[in-house]
This record gives C-alpha cells, structure tokens and sequence, in this order.
C-alpha cells in the first residue's frame, strides 16, 4: 500500500519569520523500521546487565537506540545515526561501548518503501583507542574532559567526513575521525557545565549542583551550517541557572539555550529558544541554513498519551544574544547580566510538521515516546527535498521507525545543500553488504 498522507500547513508567522505564508503541502511518503531485537555489527558479545537489578541483562551487540541521532553523509543514500548512552540509563555492571552505525536508507515515494539496510558499525573511542562508555558513573572529577563517560545524542557531519556529536553528560561536543576516534574537542562555555557530577542524576541536581544544565536535560540538537564553518548545539531544556527548576526540582523554565560556535575560532553566541510548553524539551536541530533551522519538540508521552511530537521552523535572525545573561523562567526580561531589566528577542519559530496530525495517520498506540533523529536526505527527482524523523526505542525490543517526508521546495526556500566531500563512497565503508 502507497503511503501517501498530504495535510497543508497554515503556519504562524512571528517576527521576522521568512517562512511562506502560502506554504505547499508537506507529504509522508513512506515509512521504515527495524527490528528492536536486531543485532549490529560490533562483534561485541555477552550481556549488559543493571547495577541496580543484576537480574535484568540484554545483549551487547543489539541494534537499537540508534534514532537518538541522525545524519546525512553527502553521498547517495548514506547516513550515519548515533546510539545513546546505552542500558538501564547508564546504570550497568559492565561497560557499554559507545557507537554509531552506518546504515543505507532508500526512499521510494511511487511505493511508500523505506528500506533500511546496516553497512557497519564503528565505536568511539579517545585519543588513547580507550572506548567511551555510556556508564553514568564514569566521570573524571579532576578532568572532567578526560572522563569516558558519554553519551552520544546529535551528530552532524563535516566537510571532510568526519563526524561532530553532542553529549548529553557534560554536555560536550566531540569531532571524531569516520572510524570513531577522537580528534578535539570543542570548548563549551562554563555555563553549560556541572560542577558536581554523580552517577545518579537526582544528585546533578539542586542542591548538588546551581548550575549547568539539568540532569538528562544536556545538549541533545546539534546542527552544522551548510558551509561546514559553525555548529550550533541546542539544549533539551533550560539551564539550571535560568529558572529551570522550582524548589521541588520540577522543570518549569521555558528558555532554552542554543549555542553557536565559530569553528575556525572558537568565538561563541547564545541564542534562546522558547518552548512551546514547559513539560516538554527539544531533542533534536538541523540546518536550513546558516540561520534557518528544523528541530524536534516533543513531551515524553507515547501512545494514545502522546499529545505534543513537532518539528518547528526556527530562526536566529535578529535574536538576541544573551552570553552574558541569566534568563528568566518564563518570559523575556533578563534577570541580570548584559541585558538586565530589559526584554531578549527569541528565535522566531513556526509548527512546521504535526507528527500527530491525524492526516499522517501516525498517532494511536504505537505511537512512540521519543522522536530524536532528524537529517535531510538527498533531494528527490522532482527537486523537492527528503527530510527522514526516526525514532529511539532505547534498547527495548521495539522498532526503531524512520519516517520520509517530501517537503516541497518553495516551501523552505532557504534550504542550501550540505558541502562534504565524498568521504563515504563505498571503499569507506568496512563491512558494507
């Protein structure tokens, strides 16, 4: 069966917004899965079992969580996707290798075939070939950069092939070789950071920590702008700092940080993001352009429960940049800092797509929790462009779904195509079949 859902956008325009009033429709043209009980091509064998009930294990090699990040390579239908921390939320009694899988995804939009295909699969590891891990107690209180601990959540690819991820843990970003070795890190502002980690994540919280980001909450979007030159790295909420928590260390800020880095320099940016609701958190961004940006808002309800899963249009254009500023709970009028008493600009933002639009036909009850991954694919041969969404099952035994939808191109005019060199061109990938 053809899957072919159309729904027409009536998009809010708010200030200085470039996008289309008269915005075409946007199309889901298939759907894809992979098994949630698939094994990768690690090799890794035996179990990995929680600290905190030994009697719960699930294999080492499983294919899954991979939804968490999502990127296109440049060439033909090549993408990489990042699985996260691992098992049991990083509480296990052996470690989990940290990794990311090179997978061939093919649209068919005549049929509504999405075809997932794993090529390989590569861990991360440091300077020194010592994997990362996804265990939460594996921290480095004398040097926090050195810890192995990480948690791999956004990845973007650079001109060159390799590989830039956000962790959710410090958060940090990492630039990593095509086979997953480390080759920098990129400096993050002290804001950003924990001064107290721990390996459970209450205690990351007040009192144990006033500032950084919350426990969970880190840097979950990162985006690359077209040119290779700027990443920009989104939090999943507000920083402790801004008003993020009440006394009972509920989430109630709305004022998310996006953080933009000048590559070549290290000069950095801050912008803010406004959360359409305080119970929900963002999970993933990519580019339009150097300014112009797609990311995943959503709550954390699955099924019938699910009631907010977006993608938002985004734009920096004109924000204010509030570096050196504490921001406000809700609301726009800065707390202290550069632009004290006075109110910020936030990014302009517009629904792009409804992941629960009933005309999409994919809400019910397998709906699921968490929508994490999000990667412009090649365009189609109409020009119109392939955005795919996946899903992160987080290692239960549920598919992980990528969606295919075809945005027409006057609907984002803006978009520019990625410059990457054909670095994964079939001689780079190892055990491709």
């Amino acid at each position: 069966m053809t899957l072919r859902w159309k729904t027409t956008r009536a998009l809010l325009v708010l200030a200085a917004c470039t996008l289309p009033l008269n915005a075409d429709s946007i199309t889901l043209v298939g759907t894809g899965s992979i098994p949630g009980d698939a094994t990768d091509l690690s090799g890794l064998t035996g179990d990995v079992c929680s600290s905190v009930d030994n009697t719960q294990c699930a294999p080492h090699n499983r294919l899954g969580a991979f939804g968490s990040g999502l990127a296109y390579t440049g060439y033909a239908n090549t993408y990489i996707a990042v699985n996260d921390r691992g098992y049991f939320d990083g509480r296990t009694t052996a470690d989990y290798k940290d990794r990311f899988q090179v997978l061939r995804i093919t649209v068919d939009p005549a049929t509504g075939v999405v075809k997932p295909a794993l090529l390989d699969t590569r861990l991360f590891t440091n300077e020194a070939d010592a994997a990362f891990v996804g265990q939460s107690g594996a921290y480095n209180t004398v040097n926090p950069l050195n810890a192995l601990r990480f948690d791999p959540e956004g990845v973007r690819v650079a001109t060159d092939g390799s590989l830039y991820v956000s962790d959710e843990y410090g958060p940090y970003i990492f630039h990593f070789d095509r086979d997953g070795k480390l080759i920098e890190r990129i400096s993050i502002p002290a804001k950003f950071l924990i001064d107290n980690p721990s390996a459970t994540g209450v205690n990351e919280l007040p009192p144990g920590n006033t500032s950084g980001r919350q426990s969970n909450r880190g840097m979950e979007g990162l985006a690359i702008s077209p040119d290779g030159k700027t990443l920009f790295g989104i939090m999943q909420n507000a920083l402790i700092q801004d008003g993020a928590l009440n006394a009972s260390n509920s989430r109630r800020g709305i004022n998310n940080r996006i953080l933009k880095i000048d590559l070549a320099t290290g000069a950095t940016a801050e912008y803010v993001y406004q959360l359409y609701n305080r119970s929900n958190g963002v999970n993933e961004m990519v580019a339009i352009n150097d300014h112009e940006f797609l990311l995943v808002e959503r709550d954390g309800n699955p099924g019938a429960a699910a009631a907010f899963k977006k993608i938002v249009w985004m734009d920096i254009t004109g924000a204010t940049d509030v570096s050196n500023d504490v921001l406000p709970q809700t609301g726009q009028t800065v707390v202290s800092g550069d632009h004290a008493g006075q109110d910020f600009i936030p990014a302009a933002k517009s629904v792009f797509i409804d992941l629960l639009d009933p005309a999409f036909g994919l809400s019910g009850a397998s709906f699921p929790e968490k929508i994490e991954g999000l990667a412009w694919g090649p365009d189609l041969d109409n020009g119109n462009h392939l955005l795919l969404v996946t899903s992160d099952n987080d290692l239960v035994a549920t598919p992980t779904l990528i969606w295919a939808f075809e945005v027409p191109a006057g609907l984002v005019p803006g978009v520019e195509a990625q410059k990457i060199q054909p670095a994964w061109a079939p001689g780079q990938v190892k055990k491709g079949k």
